[in-house]
């Protein structure tokens, strides 16, 4: 290890330990069926292995160089990319799209490291171009790297995680010093397209923008979980029904309950104190990621920190704002806190290579 390295950020450490084990408590919680004779689901005791392997995966990236690890930047980008293709040429369908990869003992979904990939790539390229900055040519092949991996996710169909690349893109575009005309115009040229791209969504695609205006308009169908999941969080109150008392998510009321849904069970039954913790835990790491953005000369830590930093409190914003109704079902999980291996071991990640970068000085 280089001399000179500072200490682990404790603060960002200990929000993503809880985080962690409140995902193990709020998965047992939505998947515990009183009256059964099943004291423990196995959904709870993957959940269990799989934050072990992230912790560990977090506390072995935490003590590494970030800067060697991108030296296979762009080899851990066409594994995701060929892995993204397998997905669509060999997965099974699930709730009518292709996903993830059965590995028999365990499912893998690539669009998770996929999300992690493209900023390694980005800041490998970037780095290495920083005398470029401001280019025409920069943007344009930021663009082209991750354009590939957008369309391979956008095509399984999974829109949510595709969009999520977007602010990741143009916020390291920013923070790199790129000409800020580019990406203007970028979302002027994406404004205008909308009617084009409004005919390639798929049907319940467009049921779910419907329905996210008036969700009303399919009660019964579209709009159903959406009601669940308000009334689930309007029930809590300020204090909540307590841990396991949850009536929508316990009475099977709320569909995805532990996974995409996850908050609406924590605001049933912990209430608005108990989701304001939540938010609180993910604003905590978010607040200390742009710390560490705004400490770095480097420009490769930079454009890491500020590509895991974005993603996750866009990943955040997104599932809460879904779950109350704010923005449309996209199918988003709560980092960490959702059920799901591939889901938890990318979290852990990006905060192993936060915790990295902030242990490195100023360059």
């Amino acid at each position: 290890m280089r001399p000179g390295r500072g200490r682990i950020d404790k603060i960002m450490l200990g929000a993503a330990l809880f985080i962690a084990l409140l995902g193990i408590i709020f998965v047992y919680s939505a998947t515990t069926v009183k009256g059964s004779s099943v004291a423990v689901s196995p959904l709870v005791l993957k959940q269990i292995m799989w934050v072990g392997i992230s912790v560990a995966v977090l506390f072995l990236i935490a003590n590494l160089e970030y800067i060697y690890v991108l030296n296979y930047a762009y080899i851990f980008y066409f594994v995701n990319i060929i892995l993204l293709l397998a997905v669509l040429l060999f997965a099974g369908e699930r709730y009518g799209a292709k996903r993830w990869l059965d590995l028999g003992f365990l499912s893998l979904q690539p669009s998770e490291f996929a999300k992690v990939s493209i900023i390694f790539v980005l800041a490998a390229f970037l780095g290495d171009r920083k005398e470029r900055v401001g280019s025409f040519s920069n943007f344009l092949f930021s663009l082209l790297l991750v354009g590939p991996a957008f369309l391979l996710i956008l095509v399984q169909p999974d829109l949510g995680t595709a969009l999520l690349l977007v602010p990741v893109l143009f916020a390291i575009l920013l923070i790199n010093g790129e000409n800020i005309k580019y990406i203007l115009g970028t979302f002027a040229i994406g404004g205008a397209c909308m009617p084009i791209f409004w005919h390639f969504l798929k049907t319940y695609q467009k049921t779910r923008l419907t329905v996210f205006i008036n969700p009303n308009a399919d009660p019964l169908g579209a709009g159903y979980t959406i009601i669940q999941s308000k009334i689930a969080i309007g029930s809590g109150g300020l204090l909540g029904k307590g841990w396991l008392n949850g009536t929508q998510s316990h009475l099977k009321f709320l569909p995805e309950r532990h996974n995409d849904f996850i908050f609406s069970v924590i605001g049933e039954e912990w209430g608005f104190v108990g989701a304001l913790v939540v938010i609180s835990l993910y604003a905590v790491i978010v607040i200390r990621g742009i710390k560490i953005i705004a400490g770095l000369d480097d420009v490769y830590g930079k454009v890491m920190a500020t590509g895991f930093v974005t993603l996750i409190a866009f990943q955040v914003v997104t599932n809460i704002s879904m779950t109350v109704g704010l923005m449309p079902v996209v199918g988003i999980p709560l980092p960490l806190i959702s059920y799901g291996g591939s889901n938890a071991l990318a979290f852990m990640t990006g905060i192993g290579f936060l915790l990295s970068i902030s242990r490195e000085r100023k360059r």
